[in-house]
């Protein structure tokens, strides 16, 4: 049984930082692509990063400069490290783990950013 479990949510002040973990079971990290998503109140669910099993990274716009995805593959286990955050980023955020048609997802984590 695969499972995505997401963990490192919470309330954080405008600028400050948080660090999200996605820690997988069922299968391995390395052979699949492994993405961050996240669903505002009202919104689409958007990609926020993905890093394919050859360790290449896409960042969206929104968060470029801001955002960085990465996996250690021997805890089998993706982070998202968010700094300079913004009212905006506030949203539920979602790990997602893809291989060819197959698509795997985490229940999510909140972020809020507010002061």
């Amino acid at each position: 049984q695969v499972q995505l479990v997401e963990s490192g949510g919470g309330l954080v002040q405008p600028g400050g930082s948080l660090r999200l973990s996605c820690g997988a079971s069922g299968i391995m990290i390395s052979r699949h692509t492994m993405g961050w998503y996240r669903q505002a109140p009202g919104k689409q669910r958007e990609l926020v990063a993905r890093i394919t099993g050859g360790g290449t990274t896409n960042t969206a716009d929104s968060v470029k400069g801001r955002f960085t995805i990465s996996r250690d593959n021997a805890k089998n286990t993706v982070y998202l490290q968010m700094n300079s955050l913004k009212p905006e980023d506030t949203a539920v955020y979602y790990c997602n783990a893809a291989r060819g048609s197959i698509v795997y997802w985490g229940q999510g984590t909140q972020v809020t950013v507010s002061s």
